[in-house]
């Protein structure tokens, strides 16, 4: 018997496109609150695409580039880049770090790289990618 396969990342990805001023306001309240929501925000999914096309990092999972404008008095805009990893992935810092600075070189504009972790194990919390000459 074949298992049933649920498509959570076109879930995801359908909920971001429609809900992302509440899923920032709900996931990430402090960032929400910088955002100028009078201004409308510009999905960039093909851009993401082209930046990680070539990126040999594995499976691309919900993956959204998002272009949104800051409260302040001049024009600032920056790339938020919203990952939702639902599984234990050993790379998954280095490709955070690897995106981001493939959309800074890219655009030139700052990238708030967040991510949404829904693995089961409660120890895995990435929260950097580093390296060093001795150990690599």
């Amino acid at each position: 018997m074949k298992k049933l396969q649920i498509d959570y990342d076109g879930a995801w990805k359908e909920a971001l496109d429609i809900y992302f001023d509440q899923f920032m306001a709900f996931f990430f309240p402090e960032a929400h609150a910088k955002i100028d929501w009078g201004f409308s925000y510009e999905h960039l999914d093909k851009e993401l695409q082209q930046v990680t096309r070539d990126a040999d990092l594995g499976k691309q999972r919900v993956d959204k580039l998002i272009k949104v404008w800051l409260n302040a008095e001049t024009e600032v805009w920056v790339l938020v880049h919203v990952e939702v990893q639902t599984q234990h992935e050993i790379e998954f810092a280095e490709r955070m770090y690897v995106y981001n600075y493939r959309l800074y070189d890219r655009f030139h504009r700052r990238v708030a790289s967040m991510a949404i972790l829904g693995d089961m194990r409660e120890k895995w919390k990435p929260t950097k990618f580093s390296y060093d000459l001795v150990t690599g």
